[in-house]
């Protein structure tokens, strides 16, 4: 899936003008190793991550969650949720006080979406992870928090079966009657590592048109 993707970061870098493009699997130790190296190398100090990365197998989104075999189940909680403590450890040596590691997630980490299973397991994990890593990181001066973003269309989202009626729900139901538009994310992201987010840690902030707060 990385390589499929690559040339897709290539141009996104090149259009926002990025000067260093490192990849990394967050699976495994030996990378994330030159990850830190190869940051520590620069002249700039680390001031904001956003972690953005979560996999789940197909087979394993489509099934009932009482299926979800075994091998599935870790490869998500490895990719989903132990990467951001991997990226963490890597990464807060690196950053000053007043740093700032953003993950994302989605609603499907606190109530059942159909078809979201072992996914939602491992965003729910991925949001334990936040509160104890800015319990952890609090002390550095470094702060860390999540966006919780509405159904958005994403080349992940493909996996989900039906997602397009997820979308037409919330558009229907959410408190502004739409989906959340990608710039609103980004929006938010930004807040969080800028001064503007000096006193948030620990925070789950939804970003969803407000569908989180509809009972029915």
């Amino acid at each position: 899936q990385g390589e499929r993707q690559r040339q897709t970061v290539e141009i996104l870098a090149e259009e926002l003008g990025t000067r260093r493009l490192l990849a990394c699997d967050v699976t495994q130790e030996a990378d994330l190793e030159q990850l830190r190296q190869a940051l520590r190398s620069q002249a700039d100090p680390l001031h904001a991550v956003v972690h953005s990365i979560a996999f789940a197998r197909r087979e394993d989104l489509a099934r009932p969650f009482i299926e979800t075999s075994q091998e599935g189940f870790l490869l998500a909680q490895h990719v989903s949720a132990y990467s951001l403590v991997a990226v963490a450890r890597a990464v807060a040596p690196l950053m000053p006080e007043g740093g700032s590691i953003t993950t994302l997630s989605y609603l499907g980490a606190v109530r059942v979406v159909p078809n979201y299973n072992v996914m939602g397991v491992a965003k729910a994990a991925l949001e334990a992870c936040v509160r104890y890593l800015a319990a952890d990181l609090g002390p550095q001066g470094i702060r860390v928090n999540a966006i919780s973003a509405g159904p958005i269309k994403t080349a992940s989202a493909r996996a989900i079966k039906d997602f397009a009626s997820v979308l037409d729900a919330v558009a229907e139901r959410a408190p502004l009657r739409r989906n959340t538009d990608p710039a609103e994310v980004a929006d938010a992201a930004v807040l969080l590592a800028s001064e503007l987010g000096r006193g948030l840690t620990g925070n789950i902030l939804f970003v969803d048109a407000g569908f989180q707060i509809m009972g029915i």
